[in-house]
């Protein structure tokens, strides 16, 4: 059986962050983190799905098994690079 061609592709996206232990916090402290941005993160895999709300990855795909699925929201995406085969 003939594998599906899924372009590779590197998502550049904004993830959430939480910072804190349970109970009482140091509020300077919590407030000076509250500014920082939030961090950027980087995916590199074989796009297999994408709609308004969201693009699915996998990292790993054969004529019958594959990687896990990873979802990232689209309102977290700030860029989408299609990558070429050398």
């Amino acid at each position: 059986m003939k594998t599906k061609v899924y372009p590779r592709v590197e998502v550049i996206w904004g993830d959430a962050e939480e910072r804190g232990e349970v109970g009482w916090n140091n509020l300077k402290e919590q407030l000076k983190f509250s500014k920082k941005p939030c961090p950027t993160m980087r995916n590199i895999g074989y796009e297999v799905y994408r709609d308004d709300d969201h693009i699915s990855l996998l990292h790993s795909i054969g004529s019958n098994e594959c990687s896990s699925v990873e979802k990232i929201p689209m309102s977290c995406i700030k860029d989408i690079i299609l990558l070429k085969d050398k």
